[in-house]
C-alpha cells in the first residue's frame, strides 16, 4: 500500500502537472502549468495544499522558471523572481521556504556551470525533493504504526495523506503503514471546516485504499470521545517549532484539548523538513488568513448574510504540552521536545529506526 493510484504532482513535458484538489471528490482533473505565475496561483488557491506538497510544487516552479531562460544571467534572474513570487503564497507552511532555500542553494552551487547543466541541476533537485518526500513518508509511517494498538479507532483532522505530500502521506501514512502491517483500524475523518479537506480528500483517499473511514463534523469529536469511541488522534503539521508546538489546520488545537480531557493520545506526524528550529515556540508562527468566501459560501451558495464580518484563520497552534508524541522519519520524539527534537537533527542518527 506504499503507492497510490494517482499522482498529486509530477513533472511532465516541461511543465508542472497537479491534481486539482478543489474539485475532489466529484472530479479528478489534472492541471498543467507552464509558467511560474501559474504555479504560484495554484498554491495560493489550493489546487495543491499542505506543507510537503507545497514545498514540492514550489521547487518545481523554480525549476520551471530557470529552464525557460536562454542565458545563465537570465536564469539567475528568473530563479530569483520565482523564489520571491512563490514565497508570498502560503506563509505558514515552512516546507515552502525550506524547498525554496534548497533550490537557491542548487543555483549557487551550479552558477559557474554551462546553462544546460544548471537547467538539469534545478530539475534534478526538484525531482529529488519529490522522491525523498515519498521515502520519508514511508519511514515516518512505519515509525508511527508501531505506536498504534492492533485494533483502534483513529480520528484525523484535515488531510495529511498522499494528496498533502509527494505520496503516501504523514498522518495517513501512519494509518496506511499500520493497516499494511495487519492492524485493524477504523478511521474517523473530521469534515475540517470550512474547506472540508477531511470530508472531500481524506475520505476519498482512504475509500480508494479500502480503509474503513467514517466522516464526522468537527463538533462531534468531543461527544464521541466521551462515549469511548475514539482511541487516538493523529494529525499532520505545517510547521512545528523547537519546543514542540504544532501548527496545523484550524480546529486541531480544539482536538488536542479534548484529548487531554479524555486521556486520549494525541500524535503529530511531522517530517523533519517541517520542524523549524529557528522558531522557539508557536507564538512566532505566522497564521494565514484565508478569503472570507471560504466561510460565507458553500458549494457556490452563500450561507452567511451579506455584510456580516467573517474570520478565517487557516491554522491554529497546539501547545507542546498537549502533544503525546511527534512522529518523524528519524524516530518518535517525546517530551521534553526541546531536547528530543533537537536530537533528531544529529547527523549520526540512524535514520530508519524509531
Amino acid at each position: 500500500m506504499s503507492e497510490t493510484q494517482w499522482a498529486t504532482i509530477e513533472w511532465r513535458d516541461e511543465s508542472v502537472v497537479m491534481l486539482d484538489q478543489r474539485l475532489l471528490p466529484q472530479q479528478e482533473v489534472y492541471e498543467q502549468y507552464t509558467r511560474v505565475e501559474q504555479v504560484a496561483d495554484a498554491i495560493r488557491n489550493m489546487v495543491i495544499r499542505s506543507a510537503p506538497a507545497i514545498g514540492i510544487a514550489a521547487a518545481m516552479g523554480v525549476a520551471l522558471a530557470g529552464r525557460q531562460a536562454d542565458t545563465v544571467q537570465e536564469c539567475k534572474a528568473r530563479v530569483a523572481d520565482a523564489i520571491e513570487q512563490l514565497a508570498r503564497t502560503r506563509p505558514t507552511a515552512v516546507n515552502l521556504f525550506w524547498a525554496l532555500d534548497r533550490m537557491k542553494d542548487t543555483l549557487v552551487r551550479l552558477q559557474d556551470q554551462p546553462l544546460a547543466a544548471i537547467h538539469d541541476g534545478l530539475l534534478t533537485e526538484a525531482l529529488t525533493i519529490l522522491e525523498d518526500d515519498v521515502r520519508i513518508c514511508e519511514l515516518l509511517g512505519k515509525n508511527g504504526a508501531a505506536l498504534l494498538p492492533d485494533e483502534a479507532r483513529v480520528l484525523t483532522h484535515c488531510n495529511a495523506g498522499a494528496l498533502a505530500t509527494g505520496g503516501y502521506g504523514t498522518a495517513l501514512g501512519v494509518i496506511r503503514a499500520a493497516v499494511s502491517s495487519g492492524k485493524r483500524l477504523a478511521v474517523l475523518a473530521d469534515e475540517t471546516r470550512p474547506y472540508l479537506q477531511g470530508a472531500r480528500l481524506t475520505a476519498w483517499e482512504l475509500q480508494r485504499d479500502g480503509i474503513d473511514v467514517t466522516v464526522i463534523t468537527d463538533s462531534m469529536a468531543g461527544h464521541l470521545m466521551s462515549r469511548g469511541e475514539i482511541d487516538c488522534v493523529i494529525v499532520g503539521s505545517d510547521r512545528t517549532t523547537a519546543n514542540g508546538d504544532v501548527a496545523n489546520k484550524i480546529g486541531t488545537y480544539t482536538l488536542a484539548v479534548l484529548c487531554k480531557e479524555h486521556g486520549i493520545p494525541f500524535y503529530a506526524a511531522v517530517p523533519i523538513s517541517t520542524i523549524d528550529l529557528a522558531m522557539s515556540d508557536g507564538s512566532q508562527i505566522p497564521i494565514e488568513e484565508r478569503p472570507a468566501e471560504e466561510v460565507t459560501h458553500s458549494g457556490g451558495t452563500r450561507t452567511v448574510p451579506v455584510g456580516v464580518q467573517v474570520r478565517n484563520p487557516a491554522f491554529d497552534v497546539t501547545p507542546s504540552a498537549l502533544v503525546t508524541a511527534i512522529i518523524t522519519e528519524r524516530g518518535v520524539a517525546y517530551p521534553p521536545y526541546s531536547e528530543s527534537l533537537l536530537a533528531l537533527f544529529d547527523p549520526d542518527l540512524d535514520r530508519g529506526n524509531s
